[in-house]
């Protein structure tokens, strides 16, 4: 978690701390996406409906966030300026290499003919990259966040069957359980965030 009374409550601190929680709500929601689709029409048209509402809800509450950092002062420090850069840069690295991954995986598993693969790398790839932007914003949570996607990604490919049989219906096991995963991961992390963000306002408004 932030430590918070480390942090400089301004309107740069907490509209990152929104902008963490508009990023968990959207991976969250498309790896949510990615679930639906292993399930392969079962669930519809509710369980779609209901993933969107969720999406809806977070987005929401990382909106009013960022609205409520207008009222606080700005960070205008020089150092602070040149650590805001630092960070930025770094974080275009990270995610850059992250991309750069996602995709090679994406390649390696189409061309031998094992795409089934490519859903639990990508969340083995994804949860990875969030240990370095742990100790970048100095999020600790975002280290607990790394963990359970890698967990999420090995558990899935040494104990889950790629296709399983639900009802009646065949489904993609793997995308769905990645899928579903990585969203409740993400999701609950955005949730986390967004009460550090709550926090921050409160803190502000009592100096």
């Amino acid at each position: 978690m932030l430590h918070l009374s480390e942090v400089v409550v301004s309107k740069a601190a907490l509209r990152g701390t929104a902008t963490g929680v508009l990023l968990m709500t959207f991976f969250g929601t498309a790896w949510a996406g990615i679930g639906i689709g292993g399930l392969r029409g079962w669930g519809n048209p509710w369980l779609p409906v209901f993933v969107i509402v969720i999406g809806i809800v977070l987005f929401v509450c990382g909106y009013t966030l960022i609205r409520s950092s207008q009222k606080l002062p700005g960070y205008s420090r020089k150092s602070g300026i040149q650590r805001s850069k630092r960070i930025g840069m770094w974080f275009n690295i990270i995610f850059g290499l992250e991309f750069i991954l996602v995709a090679a995986a994406g390649v390696i598993c189409g061309s031998i003919n094992h795409f089934e693969y490519f859903f639990p790398v990508m969340t083995l790839i994804v949860g990875a990259h969030f240990l370095p932007l742990a100790y970048l914003f100095k999020v600790n949570v975002y280290y607990i966040t790394g963990a359970l996607l890698c967990f999420l990604s090995i558990i899935t490919i040494l104990f889950v069957p790629v296709n399983l049989n639900l009802w009646n219906h065949e489904i993609i096991a793997w995308w769905s359980f990645t899928g579903f995963g990585s969203s409740l991961i993400l999701w609950g992390t955005s949730i986390i965030i967004w009460l550090i963000g709550r926090k921050m306002l409160r803190l502000a408004k009592n100096t």
